[in-house]
């Protein structure tokens, strides 16, 4: 089936371009996502009219996804787990959590344009993260996962501890 391609498709094409897909994916998740249209005549003359108000409004999703990811530059999300001894996380911090706690930041993330390739981090440390908010735009953000139970809390407690002891005498 030949299918004429609305937008750049990762793996098939660019915007514009005629080609050969199984029928059930042109059928079944192409067209119906308005992604494509069937390559008839009729259609092609269609696409030719539009073709420079599509490119305009690719031309505009890139430029705002660029202006994310200038937004995204140099952050670092904090975030705090429980964890064993040896730095093993109770469970894994994932894509949701990263999104979460950037959409709480103030910076507009959502869960599928975080990527993980290795999967959910499941140890205390530095993780660089890549953010892909266009196709063509990735920003890389660093992710530092302490432990709920770490040293922080140890010093506010000796410092409770000192105060006590001048509230004695």
């Amino acid at each position: 089936m030949q299918v004429i391609l609305l937008q750049r498709i990762v793996n098939l094409g660019k915007l514009g371009e005629t080609v050969d897909v199984k029928p059930g994916y042109g059928r079944n998740f192409l067209i119906p996502h308005g992604k494509a249209l069937p390559a008839t005549a009729v259609n092609i003359e269609k696409f030719e009219a539009r073709r420079a108000e599509l490119e305009a409004e690719e031309a505009v999703e890139l430029n705002a996804a660029q202006e994310r990811a200038d937004a995204l530059t140099d952050v670092n999300v904090i975030m705090r787990a429980k964890s064993g001894d040896e730095g093993k996380l109770f469970g894994s911090i994932g894509t949701r959590d990263i999104a979460e706690a950037l959409t709480n930041s103030g910076l507009e993330v959502d869960r599928s344009e975080v990527k993980l390739p290795e999967g959910a981090l499941r140890q205390v440390g530095e993780y660089n993260v890549d953010i892909q908010l266009h196709h063509d735009v990735i920003a890389s953000i660093l992710v530092t996962i302490l432990s709920e139970d770490g040293d922080d809390q140890d010093v506010a407690v000796e410092e409770d501890q000192s105060e006590d002891d001048y509230s004695e005498e």
